[in-house]
């Protein structure tokens, strides 16, 4: 049988819940990783669909907010089962990790203040600092493609660090990319996307500015909002995560945020389940649910509009350079929050070679990121025992 012979139906429901939960549950090592284990199963041994299509697939997600892994799992789901397949592919796919991520999360609430279990985070956090270091690296060298978009890149890193709002810098990296890349006739339509995809959660990210009680109906807003407008890698997510929850809200404090993030990273799946744990630290298991269901929500609704435009969009110069934008622009936004959070969690000299050994060890081997995390718990819990 070639691919995509059979036409999508409630017939192959079975077959996009197998997969998507086994590769929930096997999923470490982040997008990247996600990706290629996907393309393995549904290209190469499944054969639902061809190369082509699967890159297809890919770049529309790239086009609209939300993590990618997580959305192409969702337009997979949708080809070969329709709907149904849509809404059961995606949720497979985050359910094993959202579980393991409450775990955790209850684990933490419980036992997170013991000295062992502190001894564990003060190891971790240098590494978790060195991933998202390495990512950002490995992520510019794709996205800069010119000299012009590292032109964007650098000037919001130094306006984040400036304190201006992160959505703004977001959209308006990609408005300049189309606005300098001579798209003509396109940018309006470039324009609209924009605004249709996530320009709306800026006004309300302004209306966040103060801080506010982490009710239900705040926190799910909180992550609807991030949701809707968080382009780039999942480890973008770091920014908005920090301008809203520890800059305007108070929620939580820089190393609260560094303990999620990094349980985030240990766990399989998308690593947008960080907000279980925040929701189940703020709020309880409800908490866990509501943050979940409203961060993940808008990846569903972008992917059942943009699905079918794929025939439209493919290949058009004025989307090409907005998302261009978009990606250095969260570049720029991930190196300042990096920085800010280094400057706090990089105190002593221990720390400091903690991250620099992760960081050479991610450059010069193929380690898994999750190992690394485990290490450098293990090294944290040695180092503060050997000090008594």
């Amino acid at each position: 049988m070639t691919p995509e012979t059979t036409s999508p139906g409630p017939g192959h429901l079975g077959e996009v819940a197998r997969l998507f939960l086994k590769l929930g549950v096997i999923g470490f090592g982040g997008p990247a990783a996600h990706i290629a284990l996907m393309r393995d199963e549904v290209v190469r041994r499944r054969r639902w669909v061809t190369d082509e299509r699967f890159l297809d697939l890919l770049g529309m997600t790239n086009l609209v907010p939300g993590p990618n892994s997580t959305e192409l799992a969702i337009h997979l789901g949708y080809t070969r089962a329709g709907w149904p397949g849509l809404l059961l592919g995606g949720s497979c796919f985050i359910v094993p990790a959202m579980l393991i991520v409450l775990t955790l999360a209850w684990l933490y609430v419980r036992f997170g203040a013991t000295p062992t279990a502190v001894s564990a985070l003060y190891g971790v956090i240098p590494v978790i600092l060195a991933i998202v270091a390495q990512a950002m690296w490995g992520l510019a060298r794709t996205a800069v493609k010119t000299p012009l978009l590292g032109g964007i890149g650098l000037a919001v890193l130094a306006l984040s660090l400036a304190g201006v709002n992160e959505l703004a810098l977001l959209f308006g990296g990609g408005g300049l990319a189309v606005a300098v890349s001579g798209a003509g006739r396109r940018r309006a339509g470039v324009a609209a996307l924009a605004a249709a995809s996530g320009l709306p959660g800026l006004a309300f990210a302004q209306g966040l500015a103060a801080a506010a009680p982490a009710g239900l109906g705040t926190l799910a807003l909180v992550f609807l909002k991030i949701g809707a407008t968080l382009y780039g890698s999942g480890y973008v997510l770091l920014a908005f995560l920090r301008n809203d929850v520890v800059e305007r809200l108070g929620w939580l404090t820089d190393r609260q945020l560094l303990d999620a993030i990094a349980v985030g990273q240990v766990s399989p799946g998308p690593v947008f389940t960080t907000a279980t744990f925040i929701g189940f630290v703020l709020a309880g298991w409800t908490g866990a649910v509501v943050a979940t269901v409203a961060i993940f929500l808008p990846s569903f609704v972008f992917v059942g509009l943009s699905h079918p435009l794929l025939p439209r969009v493919r290949g058009a110069r004025g989307t090409a350079a907005f998302l261009d934008g978009v990606n250095v622009a969260a570049l720029g936004l991930m190196a300042a929050v990096t920085w800010q959070l280094a400057r706090g969690a990089l105190t002593d000299w221990f720390a400091a070679l903690l991250a620099v050994a992760a960081g050479a060890l991610l450059v010069r081997t193929r380690v898994n990121s999750a190992w690394l995390v485990a290490a450098g718990a293990v090294a944290g819990v040695a180092y503060r025992g050997l000090l008594g």
